[in-house]
């Protein structure tokens, strides 16, 4: 095995995980996850001499991973149907790495949130991104970054005021 392809792999063993689940954040279905992971490693694969720091390896391969996304919908022309016909069955048990517990609440009041706040919440705690990684990567200014997630939380921390008690073991208030 080359040294290109060890380093690879152990990349791979390392940000598999975090890639997973920042993808399915983003998508929220766990087959359209996987695929984004598969073609984010093969990006990375492709453009592995482009990496300088393994330090940087989880941003880089996460920035990789929201444009595959982003690719995604710039490709793709939805099909529209009419909703009055449909009937959609809200038992909560969707596709999810988090399915009970704490980690399903969470997930589910942050897919209430809007995009321009749940994909900088997602990148910070999924991703590990600061608030300046963050807002270069969605071309904004850091200070409004700041204020998304600011205002994420309290949207998270209303949304899950149901139960008091749980806002609090969420670390949200």
């Amino acid at each position: 095995m080359s040294p290109r392809q060890r380093q690879f792999e152990s990349l791979t063993r390392a940000h598999a995980g975090d890639l997973y689940r920042f993808a399915f954040w983003l998508c929220g279905q766990s087959a359209l996850a996987e695929d984004l992971v598969q073609e984010t490693l093969l990006r990375a694969w492709r453009n592995m001499d482009s990496l300088r720091e393994a330090a940087a390896a989880k941003p880089w391969l996460m920035t990789i991973l929201r444009r595959e996304h982003a690719r995604l919908y710039e490709r793709k022309r939805l099909d529209t149907i009419e909703l009055d016909d449909v009937r959609v069955a809200d038992d909560g048990a969707w596709a999810s790495p988090e399915r009970h517990g704490q980690a399903a609440d969470i997930r589910a009041a942050m897919s209430q949130l809007p995009l321009k706040y749940r994909e900088p919440l997602a990148m910070q705690v999924l991703g590990g991104f600061s608030c300046e990684e963050i807002a270069a990567e969605l071309g904004e200014k850091p200070g409004a970054v700041a204020t998304q997630l600011f205002r994420a939380r309290q949207k998270l921390k209303t949304l899950l005021q149901d139960d008091p008690m749980e806002a609090t073991d969420h670390g949200l208030s």
